[in-house]
């Protein structure tokens, strides 16, 4: 597993942040943000310390998959660690074997910063070798994305 992070500076309080990256008002400002890794993405579940999350979205043949995860700590506006623990593949939750094994124990989190009324935003991301490219290339495009909309 690789260690990759992401910074972004946006223009506005970290409330506004932490909830539009969240989706914790509406689900649909972290659809907006996440729709650079698949048009589709969007989560079930919540964001609350201790509770399963899955992550998902509709492959080209129509089929749900994703991550199963669990929100290991949540503290608003400044701490979100997201454990991801298995995936989840044509209506199965699957937590063990080869697949789950390059992902097990990885974890996403988000730190937020905020500065006279600018907020960094932090991304430490546990990834699968051969995602590296792919989270290199498209994490900091769905962060530019997170930007513009709570820049508005």
């Amino acid at each position: 597993m690789k260690k990759l992070q992401f910074k972004v500076s946006i223009n506005a309080p970290v409330s506004k942040i932490y909830d539009f990256m969240l989706g914790i008002n509406s689900k649909s400002t972290y659809e907006q943000w996440t729709s650079l890794f698949n048009p589709t993405s969007t989560y079930e579940g919540s964001w609350d310390k201790g509770s399963k999350i899955l992550f998902i979205g509709v492959d080209e043949n129509g089929e749900k998959g994703g991550m199963v995860s669990k929100i290991t700590e949540n503290i608003p506006n400044r701490f979100v660690s997201i454990q991801h623990y298995g995936l989840f593949k044509a209506d199965k939750e699957i937590t063990e074997g080869p697949e789950v094994e390059k992902w097990a124990n990885g974890f996403e989190n988000y730190t937020f910063e905020e500065i006279n009324g600018a907020t960094t935003v932090t991304v430490d991301l546990d990834t699968a070798e051969d995602f590296l490219d792919y989270m290199n290339q498209t994490y900091p495009k769905a962060l530019d994305k997170l930007k513009e909309v709570c820049e508005k």
